[in-house]
């Protein structure tokens, strides 16, 4: 009789792991899913950088140390990083990005530029998107983050390797206003 009580505790516990293992696996994936759709936005935002910066240049030669930084930041090989390489890299060039959309409001000639105003005007619909894919992105690594660290769980994501995702937050510099003086 306390055989099968015993087993039967056991087969319960099995199921209870295999549960949570599938629900950790299937949480992972959603967090992938959610970068790789977030993904394509940073790096629309990736490639239009330099037609922007190039523009940028014509007009404000010599806000070269702004210039120089996005471009800096711009130099890795995209499709090389790492997905926390790529939220670092990026929270950087918003910062940035945001310095350079300050500087083009000193420049009223620049501000008028079509080719300015285009790319201006893609730039906001990318930012929109990626700022609700990073929403979703964030809440999925949220609730990933809770099962691996949340009891019972998180003995499961410990027996089987799983480790809290990076979330994409904004920078501190990135939430202050932009002040450019000439």
């Amino acid at each position: 009789m306390w055989q099968y009580i015993a087993m039967g505790i056991g087969i319960a516990l099995l199921m209870v792991l295999f549960i949570t293992y599938n629900t950790l696996v299937k949480l992972n994936n959603k967090v992938k899913e959610a970068f790789s759709v977030m993904d394509v936005f940073l790096k629309k935002r990736w490639d239009l950088i330099p037609n922007l910066v190039e523009t940028v240049k014509g007009y404000a030669k010599h806000e070269k140390d702004t210039l120089e930084e996005i471009v800096n930041l711009r130099n890795g090989v995209y499709d090389d990083m790492s997905n926390v390489e790529k939220i670092k890299t990026n929270e950087q060039i918003s910062n940035t990005i945001t310095k350079l959309m300050a500087l083009a409001e000193a420049y009223p000639d620049l501000k008028a530029s079509e080719n300015f105003k285009d790319l201006s005007d893609k730039l906001t619909k990318i930012e929109e998107d990626i700022a609700d894919t990073r929403k979703r992105y964030n809440g999925m690594v949220r609730i990933f983050n809770d099962r691996v660290e949340m009891f019972p769980s998180n003995v499961d994501a410990k027996i089987f390797g799983f480790k809290t995702k990076k979330m994409f937050e904004i920078l501190k510099p990135e939430k202050e206003n932009v002040k450019i003086e000439l």
